[in-house]
């Protein structure tokens, strides 16, 4: 369904224990899959009362529910009791008849319609059979684009972070008001928090997320699950607001959510909270730390850092400005004309390489898109343009129109 191995795959009982994920898209429509382990109600080890734990959080979270069972082996005792547990939820459920990967399994999957449910399919996991009608019957039954996306024209700014750096402290500094719980302990916000927020006449949908941690420290389900809807408020924002605490610096987890954001083609920006606690502070103390950031993620220099402070309310009248120029820069575009006149100059300044006795030349370059913006060039090798020459454009581009925080796409296409 994702298009790639992520979960490990063997014959063997109890393999999958953590869940995996991966977006999917089908028909125009993309959604977030989650593989949970397998379920074992007779046994009472750590692990399998945990896995137990997982399918009824991913029931809960799940909007289709597939029902996964065995062609080969026929309906069995836990299927029934599986059946009961799905049938208790009132989620839409969708049996899965797997590996019927021949006429004969196809047929024999029909003895899956004891189980009660209304939808069934026969497919192969390996093969893909069947699995078009199904990702069909999937994208009917998930809620319509309209409802899940309600107030979407609305711009969203995700604040994103590891866990206790002052996310929900900063929304409510910005709200004036006690809209998300507070409080010393790490990972006090489960869920993505979604507030509409006036400023200078303009709505604006503020998230306060659940913090996102290394992957060997998600131990708690429900944390898991956290984990998967400040993805997805990542991927759904407008502008992703990375907190970092002062006191702890700018660690590799920040350089993850960030590239995540950069992934997503999103606005950054990067505020370091908790500036007041920073002792014997001099003059060069912050162009110090901002210089430690750059240098920890070169390729994302072009992210605006600012300080603050959510508890006394130190410079966080400033943020809506600085998110407000990020998207402004995200919806800039440059006249076709003006652009490729630009690029001419750009080569004049350094001409491009010669790769198999040939001149790479750029016949014509255009802004296609904005919000997020898109750049493509049209030349007559573009397979042998070297990265470092890719880049040097991006830094002209950057150095000539702006586009702080926001990441550019560059396209190279054969005249």
């Amino acid at each position: 369904m994702i298009g790639e191995r992520e979960a490990i795959v063997h014959d063997e009982y109890g393999v999958t224990r953590d869940r995996h994920y991966g977006v999917c898209e089908w028909n125009g429509r993309a959604f977030t899959v989650i593989d949970t382990g397998g379920f074992l109600p007779d046994k009472d080890d750590e692990i399998a009362t945990a896995v137990r734990e997982q399918i009824q959080l991913g029931i809960q979270e799940a909007h289709v529910v597939l029902f996964l069972v065995d062609s080969v082996m026929g309906i069995q005792q836990l299927d029934d009791e599986v059946a009961k547990i799905l049938r208790r939820s009132q989620k839409p459920v969708i049996v899965v008849s797997n590996k019927a990967d021949n006429e004969e399994r196809m047929l024999q999957a029909n003895e899956f319609y004891g189980l009660g449910f209304e939808d069934l399919f026969a497919v192969s996991s390996i093969s893909g059979l069947g699995t078009g009608d199904l990702l069909d019957r999937v994208v009917e039954l998930l809620p319509p684009v309209a409802e899940e996306e309600e107030g979407e024209k609305l711009p969203k700014i995700s604040f994103i972070g590891r866990p206790n750096v002052g996310k929900s402290s900063l929304v409510n500094a910005l709200l004036k008001t006690d809209r998300c719980i507070v409080t010393d302990i790490p990972g006090t916000t489960r869920d993505s928090i979604d507030t509409q927020f006036q400023y200078e006449d303009q709505e604006y949908v503020l998230v306060d997320t659940a913090g996102l941690r290394k992957k060997a420290r998600v131990k708690e389900n429900i944390e898991f699950y956290s984990t998967v809807r400040t993805e997805k408020a990542i991927r759904e924002c407008d502008v992703a607001v990375l907190l970092i605490d002062a006191t702890r610096g700018f660690e590799d987890q920040d350089k993850k959510v960030l590239n995540l954001a950069e992934r997503f083609n999103k606005g950054m920006l990067i505020a370091v909270n908790k500036w007041d606690l920073i002792e014997d502070k001099e003059t060069h103390t912050w162009k110090e730390f901002e210089k430690s950031i750059k240098e920890a993620m070169p390729q994302l220099d072009y992210v605006p850092c600012f300080s603050l402070s959510a508890l006394t309310g130190q410079r966080v009248d400033k943020l809506m400005g600085h998110v407000i120029q990020v998207l402004q820069e995200r919806k800039k575009q440059i006249p076709t004309k003006q652009f490729t006149e630009f690029i001419s100059e750009v080569i004049k300044l350094r001409p491009l390489p010669m790769k198999r006795g040939r001149t790479l030349t750029i016949q014509y370059a255009s802004q296609v898109k904005s919000n997020p913006p898109v750049f493509k060039f049209f030349m007559n090798q573009p397979q042998d343009l070297p990265a470092n020459y890719r880049k040097f454009i991006e830094h002209q581009i950057r150095d000539e129109y702006g586009f702080a925080g926001i990441p550019i796409t560059m396209v190279f296409r054969q005249k």
